[in-house]
């Protein structure tokens, strides 16, 4: 039954090594500080890696720790084994356009009829190595998505519209694809971190850095440079991402230990590592171009809250009943929803069904990076960081500026969705099947609102010189950036006349 491949399973990380491997403890101070809690034994016990295991094929890819972040412990298996020769070939074969500018078997619709005529029904059962297991879901999602949407993308080069995809994903696909999900506790489906983005990249240098310039893709859909832009600068913004898990963990630490020089230290490096990411994240524009775009989106769409998919899609062999999945889409990235519980904005966002379709998109991820940002949440409420913070005035400051970076990085992803796709097209859902006009700005604005509502509150008098100038920038461009956003979105409103449709 397809209940059984589709069983999320919780990863209880202590339980999977060994005694050797070197954790950092991120729950070690609730007993020797003590948490400002009623019932600190709630707290879910987690512990972040200091070494990476790098030849360790047992533990999951996806683990998160101060060397990796939320990259993989090792970098991506880039080709498969022999066994699997014939999916091999037929995923380099798929591009609409290959490394040598031939046409691919997705230019001409040909890719479902390869899969049918070439494809055999592999065997997984015997593969326990997890680095092959996530290439494989790597490769069997790439080819689920192709195949489903080929269609889809045909009659979108023709005349602009997506017509219907297809409805049966063949066994041949459907059936390992099920079976190696289950296997690394994920859902048959693409994902953003396990499969399209951060499980796809090769080093050039295999002793190089993950530098942009030595980075290339190993699957892809269209073979274009856009495409290869568009994923590899999500590598490169999450190769940061190791000081993220560094600085969290030490300002929940700091304030247990009720240490306001470490807090503030704390936060002053937080705030610098987001302000990296955000001018990583600025470079998309001169990697991936604007017009470039949707000539690729087609194949990252999912099958839930989908036109093309009205009634789903019905995995032959595993299931006779149809299932949705949300599509790959960069809200499964773990490093902004790791500053909003950090910072405790999660709370502050509206109950509405927009905030449930955020919800939702935070299941597609790996298991661990999501009991992590679990942990997270739960610790630094009951620690109540953002009050800590808040007692001064120049640690208010500095909660302040990495709020605005939450704020500076929605806002640059609200700007590249206009710039990407509204201009583009018509079609009112994003890739993930969140409505594409008020979704990011229902983040945006709480975001926002937090802003102006910490600003307000800091004593200016009491602020550094450069925390002065700081937080009097801040305020100004959150009022502003409000006003226009509401306005803004009420004219795209008008535009997209279903967008209200979240589900």
């Amino acid at each position: 039954m397809m209940s059984n491949f589709l069983k999320q399973r919780s990863y209880v990380v202590r339980s999977a090594f060994t005694p050797k491997t070197r954790m950092m403890g991120v729950t070690g101070s609730v007993r020797s500080q003590g948490l400002r809690s009623a019932r600190p034994s709630l707290l879910r016990p987690f512990s972040v890696l200091t070494d990476p295991k790098a030849n360790d094929t047992s533990l999951p890819m996806f683990m998160v720790g101060t060397p990796n972040g939320f990259l993989p412990r090792q970098d991506p298996l880039a080709e498969l084994p022999q066994e699997f020769n014939r999916l091999e070939s037929l995923l380099q074969r798929m591009p609409i356009q290959l490394l040598d500018g031939q046409p691919g078997l997705l230019a001409s619709g040909q890719f479902g009829e390869a899969v049918r005529d070439e494809l055999p029904l592999y065997d997984v059962d015997h593969i326990h190595d997890q680095r092959l297991l996530s290439a494989l879901f790597r490769d069997y999602s790439f080819a689920a998505s192709a195949y489903l949407l080929e269609p889809c993308d045909v009659l979108f080069r023709h005349n602009g519209e997506y017509g219907l995809g297809r409805k049966v994903l063949p066994m041949n696909i459907a059936v390992p694809l099920a079976k190696v999900a289950e296997k690394i506790h994920s859902k048959p489906f693409m994902e953003y971190a396990l499969s399209y983005a951060l499980y796809n990249y090769k080093r050039i240098n295999p002793l190089g850095d993950l530098t942009y310039d030595n980075l290339a893709l190993v699957r892809s859909f269209a073979g274009s440079e856009s495409e290869k832009g568009f994923v590899l600068n999500h590598v490169t913004m999450v190769s940061h991402s190791p000081k993220l898990v560094k600085y969290t963990v030490g300002a929940m630490e700091a304030v247990e230990a009720n240490d306001r020089a470490r807090f503030d230290q704390q936060m002053a490096g937080l705030n610098e590592t987001y302000e990296t990411i955000n001018r990583e994240m600025e470079m998309m524009w001169s990697r991936s171009l604007p017009e470039d775009y949707i000539h690729f989106r087609t194949f990252i769409m999912g099958t839930k809250n989908q036109p093309m998919f009205p009634d789903g899609v019905v995995y032959e062999g595993v299931s006779d009943e149809p299932v949705v999945h949300r599509g790959e889409s960069g809200a499964n990235d773990s490093m902004v929803p790791l500053g909003d519980n950090l910072l405790q904005i999660t709370e502050r966002m509206p109950e509405n069904p927009l905030t449930k379709v955020l919800r939702d998109f935070r299941s597609y991820r790996p298991t661990n990076h999501r009991e992590f940002l679990e942990h997270v949440q739960e610790r630094a409420n009951q620690i109540n960081l953002k009050q800590f913070a808040l007692k001064d005035d120049n640690s208010a400051a500095l909660y302040l500026a990495n709020v605005d970076q939450i704020r500076a990085f929605r806002h640059r992803h609200w700007n590249f969705t206009k710039e990407y796709i509204i201009k583009y097209t018509d079609h009112p859902v994003a890739t993930g099947g969140s409505p594409i006009v008020t979704w990011l700005p229902n983040q945006l604005s709480a975001v926002l609102d937090l802003l102006n509502d910490v600003s307000s509150g800091i004593n200016n008098q009491n602020l550094t010189e450069g925390n002065k100038i700081r937080v009097e920038e801040i305020q100004k461009r959150a009022v502003a950036q409000k006003r226009f956003l509401d306005r803004e979105v009420a004219n795209l409103r008008d535009r997209f006349k279903n967008q209200d449709k979240t589900e």
